[in-house]
């Protein structure tokens, strides 16, 4: 699968025809669809304390539903890569979006826990279908030079997702409730598929990889040397992040003022992707993760100290929540690099692994983080500092074994 520049600039993708252009570029579809997907993923955590209400559970059981969210899309990923291979992207990728929406509908009109964990598992499979297929398509549409661009847009509707689509979720479950915000979700995954059928070119599906294949990699040292870590240091942002309204309230946020810690964390979470990107080809991965995972640790120290004192100044709250956020998605560009460097040659797969093992981070972070949550805020927050270090520790034991591969 290939793109051919033609002298209008246009793409194409059987050499001879360029793509009939619609009101928007492909890629910025393509984008709306990652965000879809990240407010998706991350809206609950606006919204858990009055989800659980509605559905007469603990704040911890209704955090058990972006478990299982994460922990599908995790096993789920490598499993739908293989059987929709050679699916026509377009169909591929409007299909995973009408799952996701009909999901999101689904959960919205949830009676019970038990149904809202059913809606979150199918749509956990719209998810996978959707992102990394989105991300390869993205960058076939456009012309070489242009493919990182491409990509980085693509795959940064899910960073934006973290920064707009949680602070919009808890703005819109606070005037309509909970069950509107995933319906808007739901509504939102409808227009984007009527947008990639409109603007994005038939691109023919793939050849079929084996299951086997696509996990030999595992085997790799090298390779186990790193992707481990993408889960430790997911898990410790997320057992405390999964309930981020109870455990702000914790360090006495006012409800009036949790609107804008957690813009001030997904600010935090876009300017932490960024910079980790340019700071990883200056000085290596290994030292942005070290950074990323000390200041992880001791903003997530500071806030179970300040949990633990009952006091609270908001500057010095809003400013930890931002570094938390920031060292939280800092990992990503330069893990993703790390595991390039010791396998080129399987870059795609082993992103599309990394990927896994961010929803399964996500997942260990949010059990940990509800198994916790009763024994208060404090805990939450000690805990998530533990495994941040815990993480800095395993990488700088890993290091030796991956430091003639990474920087």
């Amino acid at each position: 699968m290939s793109s051919v520049s033609i002298p209008s600039g246009r793409p194409t993708i059987d050499g001879k025809h360029p793509p009939e252009p619609g009101p928007l570029s492909s890629t910025s579809v393509l984008a709306l669809g990652t965000f879809a997907v990240g407010t998706d993923a991350f809206v609950v955590a606006g919204f858990l304390p009055s989800m659980a209400d509605s559905l007469h559970v603990s704040q911890a059981a209704a955090g058990q539903s972006v478990t299982v969210f994460a922990a599908a899309y995790a096993v789920l990923s490598p499993v739908l890569a293989t059987l929709t291979a050679r699916v026509p992207r377009r169909i591929l990728l409007i299909s995973a979006l009408l799952t996701l929406g009909a999901a999101n509908l689904l959960s919205a009109l949830a009676p019970s826990l038990a149904v809202l964990i059913v809606s979150r598992i199918i749509a956990a499979a719209g998810a996978a279908a959707y992102t990394p297929n989105a991300a390869a398509v993205g960058a076939a549409l456009v012309r070489p030079e242009l493919r990182a661009r491409a990509l980085a847009m693509v795959v940064g509707g899910l960073t934006v997702a973290t920064a707009l689509g949680v602070p919009l979720g808890n703005v819109i479950s606070h005037w309509l409730g909970w069950r509107s915000t995933l319906g808007v979700v739901a509504a939102l995954c409808l227009v984007i598929a009527v947008g990639v059928r409109l603007n994005m070119p038939e691109v023919p599906g793939n050849p079929r990889v084996a299951l086997r294949t696509r996990l030999a990699a595992l085997r790799r040292p090298t390779v186990l040397a790193v992707l481990p870590l993408t889960v430790l240091g997911m898990g410790a942002c997320y057992t405390a992040y999964a309930y981020s309204v109870p455990v702000l309230e914790g360090v006495r946020v006012p409800e009036g003022a949790m609107l804008w810690m957690l813009i001030l964390y997904g600010l935090g979470a876009v300017l932490g992707n960024v910079a980790a990107g340019y700071a990883t080809d200056r000085w290596g991965s290994v030292r942005v993760l070290t950074a990323g995972y000390l200041v992880m640790a001791l903003a997530l120290g500071a806030l179970a100290w300040i949990a633990a004192a009952h006091g609270s100044v908001q500057p010095v709250v809003g400013l930890l929540v931002l570094l938390w956020g920031a060292s939280s998605w800092c990992q990503t560009p330069p893990q993703q690099h790390r595991l390039i460097q010791v396998a080129p040659q399987e870059a795609p797969l082993l992103v599309s692994l990394n990927s896994s093992g961010i929803y399964l981070g996500i997942g260990l972070g949010t059990v940990l983080g509800g198994v916790t949550l009763p024994a208060g805020t404090t805990a939450v927050y000690a805990l998530g500092a533990a495994l941040a270090a815990a993480a800095l520790l395993f990488l700088r034991i890993t290091a030796r074994t991956t430091k003639t591969h990474a920087g």
